[in-house]
């Protein structure tokens, strides 16, 4: 009986061994690619940004998905009397370039932008290059 409760306590430990490995090298082949963004957000489109955002087409989730992005927040922040969103999401495929223009052929999320973007001030560095959210660099990161 002792022998055997010895056998099984092994078998487990090197079960969870093998578990935690493979665990492990499933994360390694995803090498992931955190985004962090920032833009501003009209006041008098506050409301409007809020109810799209609590019911998200369907369709447009299911695109942002597609394309390989994960763990998608987005944050409001008003500052000095201002509005701000601040956007984190992660990246897990192998070509964001070709993902960001999947998605923007797409067109429920063209509409959807349609909606989104007038209620969004860019920042004067996005304008520039005509683009409404501005890249932010990561400073630090801990898992």
């Amino acid at each position: 009986m002792k022998k055997l409760s010895i056998a099984i306590l092994c078998l487990l430990a090197f079960t969870g061994c093998n578990q935690q490995q493979a665990q492990q090298a499933a994360t390694d082949t995803v090498k992931v690619k955190r985004f962090g963004m920032v833009t501003g957000l009209k006041p008098e489109k506050l409301a409007y940004y809020k109810k799209l955002h609590a019911a998200a087409w369907p369709g447009v989730l299911k695109k942002i998905r597609e394309c390989n992005i994960r763990n998608y927040s987005i944050y409001i922040q008003k500052i000095e009397g201002k509005y701000f969103l601040f956007s984190y999401f992660e990246y897990v495929g192998a070509d964001f370039d070709k993902d960001m223009a999947l998605m923007a052929a797409d067109t429920t999320t063209q509409r959807w932008w349609k909606e989104t973007n007038p209620t969004q001030n860019p920042l004067p560095e996005a304008a520039a290059q005509q683009k409404i959210w501005q890249n932010m660099e990561e400073v630090f990161h801990t898992d």
